[in-house]
């Protein structure tokens, strides 16, 4: 029997919990053809959420086409150019003919070229035929308003792990200005979402350098409320035969801090163990095959941290805010208030830990945290 609990996948519908206001205002923007960046610490939702705001878009009856791609594996400006237009041309066109018609069309005068051969073996539209320039690099980039315009069609086009614009050799100034450029005098009928998990890095882009500014929406999720959540548990369990107590339920959600990628999974555990009560020693047994899973990649966490890293991030985890002063420095062995800033940036840099905006710690990773207190620091209080 499917679980009630899907944490694999992104989920819409009667899967979707809470968020109703964020689902409503994403849907405002995109309808509106505005430009978001939605980005948030991994497993918290954000997939979800834009689904559940895609669904809900098309329930309206709004017409619009999504193209996606993600940034995950592109180093260079070149692919990640390439990447992006074949993206787009992919949500109007869907055969070898089609494609070439585009490419001839709205790409004429430029370097690139649709390669039959490269298509055949690499699954690739757009090719280069000499060395790209600046009118091939905006060609690209004016591509989606174009097609969205063409076809007579409104486009949402999905930039996923886009903090990776960063890695690209040579950077990412050039590329980002341009994209600026055109966002800023765009065309009607295409939004671009920019996604992406990496938190600090995202953060950096948006709210730190201010690229896109005045030109990207930044969308900032709401917690998903506990009752809501509490509710979605209690029918689960019910679908199941299964009984669960609130009181636990509540003690789930402030573990894992709201986040619903790990909340699900671990009730799918939960689930699979349980036989009619759902128990607190069951709830234990499903947190160990939780942190199991997890564990490998929590030591190597750890173990690429320095050892003043190491005793910055036992300074949060003893809830201390001010890690400058003399007595932090001294007992936690941080040698000097200069020190202690190149460690807070390097651990930010490895998106281990951020601060809010009024500069109090918060560790990112909401189970990585537990075993860290638990595992690494063995502090059982």
């Amino acid at each position: 029997m499917d679980s009630p609990f899907i944490f694999d996948k992104s989920v819409t519908g009667k899967h979707f919990v809470g968020r109703k206001q964020d689902t409503q205002s994403l849907c405002n923007l995109l309808r509106q053809g505005e430009h978001v960046a939605l980005y948030d610490t991994p497993r918290s939702g954000k997939s979800s959420l834009i689904q559940q705001a895609l669904f809900q878009l098309r329930t309206s009856g709004f017409s619009f086409t999504v193209g996606q791609m993600s940034l995950l594996g592109i180093r260079s400006r070149d692919e990640f150019l390439a990447r992006l237009g074949e993206a787009a041309i992919r949500c109007f066109a869907s055969s070898p003919g089609e494609y070439e018609a585009i490419v001839r069309e709205l790409l004429a005068d430029t370097h690139w070229v649709f390669d039959r051969e490269a298509f055949a073996r690499e699954d690739r539209i757009l090719s280069r035929g000499w060395d790209i320039g600046d009118a091939d690099m905006d060609a690209v980039i004016a591509l989606p308003f174009r097609l969205a315009s063409r076809f007579g069609q409104n486009l949402i086009l999905i930039l996923d792990h886009f903090s990776n614009i960063d890695l690209i050799e040579g950077g990412s100034y050039p590329l980002i200005k341009r994209l600026e450029t055109w966002l800023r005098e765009r065309g009607t009928g295409c939004s671009f979402l920019f996604t992406g998990s990496a938190f600090n890095a995202m953060r950096e882009i948006f709210d730190e350098r201010k690229d896109f500014y005045r030109i990207v929406e930044r969308f900032r999720m709401q917690p998903i409320d506990p009752r809501e959540f509490a509710d979605h548990t209690l029918k689960g369990f019910l679908s199941g035969g299964k009984v669960i107590d609130r009181d636990l339920i509540s003690g789930v959600y402030t573990l894992f801090k709201g986040h619903p990628g790990y909340i699900n999974h671990f009730l799918s555990i939960c689930n699979a163990m349980a036989k009619g009560y759902v128990t607190e020693p069951v709830l234990m047994d499903a947190l160990s095959c939780l942190l199991a899973i997890h564990e490998p990649r929590f030591i190597a966490t750890m173990n690429g941290l320095t050892t003043h890293q190491v005793h910055f991030l036992r300074a949060v985890i003893d809830g201390h805010k001010k890690f400058s002063t003399a007595e932090v420095i001294s007992r936690y062995g941080l040698n000097s208030s200069a020190n202690v800033k190149r460690v807070r940036e390097a651990l930010i840099k490895k998106e281990v830990i951020s601060f809010d905006d009024n500069d109090n710690p918060l560790i990112l990773d909401p189970l990585f945290e537990y075993w860290v207190r638990q595992y690494f620091f063995e502090i059982n209080a």
